[in-house]
């Protein structure tokens, strides 16, 4: 339908309206068969049937629908629309929810889902409405980057890639990258700045570069799910924050990030008023969760489960840095941010992967109002030249910047350990402007580990004693016993010592007390200096 020679001015109106008609299916999935059937044969919805489950009925507005591929080199020159149905990309605004979603789903039926510059134009343009009005922006990829044909030439290309609107709306409305297919190059890009990155088992990928250029830069022979497949980038990278069965609940979990999280930064998480509290049995059972022996670990996502409202804890980065927990979840209703050490893997140590999984999370909380509860159990920061080798220091630093930036109520509990410099990391006392910090009656605070700290302070002693076992028991036992809960009440390092089963509710009325805007103060600058 691309074809124009013909003079409008002998139609009727009722013929140019069947002329645009046609145009639409031309480039629909419904006039696209075969490509469309070859699409499901891969377990894979199109880009279309992926907006229209992603948005709410009816709500969403496709723009460019009918653009073509710009004839910018020799090789595109004789490109119609045909050729790259609406260039490749589907984008326009719908709502989720209820509320406005930018969005632009790559297609994959349309030059492998490469992107154009056509296509860079759509997505820019709905990138910059997002930015402008202040709604999220949700990028479907399943394509391979830019299109080659279209970059193998400076005059195009000179002007490079577009991600200003990325950086700028950055903080300002969420952003998610959902890997739904190929997505090497230009898809990894554009998920490096997002704020949610779900992918897709068996059909995603995602990272810099795929196998083949892979091989011609370095001459390894990978396969695609080894450099970027779900369970490398969930697991061994933490670019992705999770990895879904199939599109639909990759979708799904996609609405339900963002009904965590508000428009945009000027207004409130929406609150859910169906929310309900936590099982009564997972509240009793805090009296008992810590176990006697201190060096053993128990199950964290117990005392997550009898703090927050039932059934809504909705975790991110679940398979990286397990050592620490991160996800939202409400209370009463109200979204709230958890991050919690996890003793059952790596005794809950900060160790580099678990510093930049815990900042991030903390600055993506901090940037959308949502409240911090911190659930303590830390022996620490990883010591030994491997972690000092990966930058430890700084990393650590990293979590330090962003607890002391964020501004949104902090609330610490102490359940057990909250040793050294991670007691300071998980917000713990006055290290940080926090609304709350309360301890269990499990819990021992100190500047390190007992026992390691006997080992170095009093080694010459403990050697000089008739029994240099029993003296060693004698001092580790007397320390112990001045790191418990009274103890550090004594001194108001600390807020209150409280039952295990009363968490909730002082976490709840701490809450219920901290609705009003605190400005912090702050010296005239442009932005302190992130330590990565």
């Amino acid at each position: 339908m691309s074809d124009e020679s013909f003079d409008r001015r002998e139609l009727s109106t009722e013929e140019l309206r069947e002329r645009l008609r046609a145009a639409k299916r031309a480039v629909g999935d419904e006039g696209r068969e075969e490509a469309i059937r070859r699409q499901h044969d891969h377990g894979k919805l199109t880009a279309r049937e992926r907006v229209e489950y992603l948005c709410d009925d009816g709500s969403f507005d496709e723009y460019g629908r009918l653009a073509g591929p710009a004839p910018t080199t020799p090789e595109t020159q004789d490109w119609e629309r045909e050729d790259a149905p609406a260039d490749g990309i589907v984008t326009g605004v719908g709502r989720v929810d209820g509320r406005p979603v930018a969005v632009a789903a790559t297609d994959f039926t349309v030059k492998g889902g490469s992107l154009g510059h056509t296509g860079g134009s759509k997505l820019r343009r709905v990138g910059g409405l997002a930015l402008r009005r202040g709604f999220p922006l949700v990028l479907l990829h399943d394509g391979g980057g830019h299109r080659i044909q279209e970059g193998l030439d400076a005059r195009p290309y000179a002007s490079g890639g577009d991600f200003v609107f990325q950086t700028k709306l950055s903080g300002w409305a969420p952003q998610v990258s959902a890997m739904m297919g190929p997505g090497f190059a230009a898809p990894t890009n554009y998920a490096a700045s997002c704020d949610f990155v779900p992918m897709v088992e068996g059909t995603s990928t995602m990272g810099v570069a795929g196998p083949a250029l892979v091989k011609a830069a370095l001459g390894v022979d990978l396969s695609k799910e080894e450099i970027g497949g779900a369970q490398f980038q969930t697991a061994a990278t933490g670019m992705a924050d999770a990895a879904y069965p199939d599109d639909e609940a990759c979708l799904d979990a996609v609405k339900a990030f963002l009904s965590y999280l508000p428009t945009n930064a000027n207004q409130s998480p929406p609150v859910d008023k169906g929310w309900e509290p936590p099982p009564e049995d997972a509240v009793a059972g805090l009296a008992d969760l810590i176990p006697t022996e201190t060096d053993r670990g128990y199950d964290i996502y117990r005392a997550i489960e009898g703090v927050v409202d039932r059934d809504s804890f909705f975790e991110l980065k679940a398979q990286y840095a397990r050592n620490i927990v991160t996800g939202f979840a409400r209370l009463e209703g109200e979204p709230v941010g958890v991050v919690a050490n996890n003793p059952r893997i790596k005794a809950g140590t900060f160790d580099v992967p678990a510093c930049d999984k815990a900042s991030r999370f903390i600055s993506l909380c901090d940037a959308f109002g949502l409240p911090l509860l911190f659930l303590m159990d830390v022996p620490g920061v990883l010591p030994g030249p491997d972690a000092e080798r990966q930058g430890i220091a700084r990393h650590s630093g990293k979590v330090l910047f962003e607890v002391n930036r964020a501004t949104v109520p902090k609330i610490s509990v102490v359940l057990r350990r909250g040793y050294g410099f991670g007691y300071v990391l998980m917000a713990g006392g006055r290290s940080t402007d926090n609304e709350l910090t309360v301890v269990w009656p499990t819990a021992e605070v100190a500047a390190m580990g007992i026992e390691g700290a006997v080992d170095i302070v009093y080694r010459d002693e403990v050697e000089a004693a008739d029994d240099p076992e029993k003296r060693r028991d004698e001092l580790v036992r007397e320390f112990i016993n001045r790191t418990g809960a009274v103890r550090a009440v004594e001194g108001f390092g600390v807020d209150a010592a409280i039952d295990p089963a009363e968490t909730r509710r002082w976490v709840r009325n701490t809450l219920q007390r901290s609705g009003t805007a605190h400005e912090e103060e702050w010296p005239p600058k442009k932005h302190g200096i992130n330590p990565l």
